[in-house]
């Protein structure tokens, strides 16, 4: 799965250029800015908001559908990272003077959460819902950790690399989490 997303990441950047080209900051502060961060740091900011704003109407659905305290309990602990990452790479976002339309927004990858994913979720509750969004939310943290993990290796920007570190953390903590939802979900 790690080599899937390293690849993954790498075609990004070929597609994207993932250079400054969409940028069009309007003073040299943020250009200079924005010139701190190189490729990989770009696309990955892009890739995780994406990410991330596809997650979340998921982690919502939860609340109402899902018949276990362990599930709810996993969505809730996500959705709080989440929401706190998401804020972080907009603020990212922002000053790497990054254009508003996101490339990566809809793009079918591991551990994005599609339309037809969604489509399915709200037609299910219970058990089959459990299933479901137990198995999306475990897509979704193995990509983003996979992803953070080639932030690590590659990326250039400060702040970037330690929101990389501080979502490996955040993984790693929600093991047991997704583990014990899982198990009762199956």
């Amino acid at each position: 799965m790690k080599a899937i997303a390293r690849v993954t990441l790498a075609g990004l950047l070929l597609v994207t250029g993932c250079a400054n080209s969409g940028a069009d900051p309007t003073s040299k502060p943020a250009a200079q800015a924005a010139s701190q961060f190189g490729g990989t740091d770009l696309a990955w900011i892009e890739i995780n908001i994406a990410m991330d704003e596809e997650l979340l109407p998921l982690l919502e659905l939860v609340r109402n559908r899902s018949g276990s305290d362990k599930v709810q309990a996993l969505a809730l602990q996500v959705q709080g990272f989440t929401t706190a990452e998401l804020s972080t790479l907009r603020a990212l976002h922002n000053q790497a003077a990054l254009p508003s339309e996101n490339p990566h927004e809809g793009m079918p990858m591991p551990g994005m959460v599609t339309p037809e994913l969604m489509t399915e979720a709200t037609s299910l509750t219970g058990k089959k819902f459990d299933v479901l969004v137990v198995k999306a939310i475990e897509a979704h943290l193995d990509q983003s950790e996979s992803l953070a993990e080639s932030e690590e290796k590659s990326g250039v920007e400060p702040q970037t690399r330690s929101l990389a570190e501080q979502i490996l953390r955040t993984r790693t903590l929600a093991e047991s989490t997704l583990n014990s939802a899982s198990k009762e979900a199956s």
